[in-house]
């Protein structure tokens, strides 16, 4: 690593609910943050904030993945790891989506997901790192009307095991979390009545919803080196037991 002991990391899809409280914990640990979404003001907002630098940036884009790691890496000479909070919710049946909305899905989660691994491992190949990637509860169990989601999701799954053993030579290590119905404006639909709460909060063996916090805090985990030295190819399911327990 370059002789600066401040880590640095880039976070895509940065404004989302997950996204921001990653790295408004990232900042508080006193890490460097580079901040990448696609709305350039709300980048600018939050960089502010966390006092990191902000990038307007879209993760569907290979061009952009490589943008804001060169970016990070003339910044500050180092880059210790990234996070792709990036994504989307589909909730419809395989007959009702469209090929339009198939493809939009699999680039949002799946393709960001692929652009950020074929970016990151060349930066790190020398320094190694962590790179840490959102996969989905239900790409670990089965619920009606995901299969689109579901399918790029479970591709990023696929993804971070193979990664994984691939780099895992170069110290590089990658991971992925698979968070249950976590509260975020993403999913403000699903969580709109009450009803639809209690029903969600019935499938979590926990019984509540995720909020941002809970999962960004397993992503800071998996980002520090430090703490998580030991752990790659893992799925760490953060979805209050919705992926692999049945409620009582």
């Amino acid at each position: 690593m370059p002789s600066s002991e401040t880590p640095v990391y880039i976070v895509l899809g940065a404004t989302g609910g997950i996204g921001s409280s990653l790295c408004r914990r990232l900042s508080e640990d006193g890490a460097k943050v580079v901040v990448g979404a696609r709305t350039e003001e709300t980048v600018g907002e939050l960089a502010a904030e966390i006092g990191g630098v902000g990038l307007s940036v879209d993760a569907t884009e290979l061009n952009d993945v490589q943008l804001i790691i060169d970016h990070a890496l003339s910044r500050f000479n180092r880059l210790d790891g990234i996070a792709n909070c990036v994504g989307s919710i589909l909730l419809k049946p395989a007959h009702l989506t469209s090929v339009d909305d198939y493809k939009e899905t699999v680039a949002k989660n799946l393709d960001t997901a692929f652009y950020t691994v074929k970016a990151a491992s060349r930066a790190l190949y020398q320094s190694g790192g962590s790179i840490v990637l959102c996969a989905s509860a239900v790409a670990r169990t089965g619920l009606a009307n995901h299969e689109a989601i579901a399918a790029a999701k479970a591709g990023i799954v696929g993804l971070t095991k193979s990664a994984a053993a691939t780099y895992g030579s170069r110290n590089i290590r990658i991971n992925c979390v698979a968070p249950g119905l976590v509260r975020t404006p993403l999913t403000a639909k699903l969580t709109s009545t009450e009803a639809a709460v209690k029903q969600s909060e019935s499938m979590h063996a926990l019984g509540r919803l995720g909020q941002p916090e809970d999962v960004a805090e397993a992503i800071h985990w998996l980002l520090d080196s430090s703490r998580s030295g030991w752990v790659t190819g893992q799925v760490i399911g953060v979805d209050g037991g919705l992926g692999t327990v049945r409620p009582r």
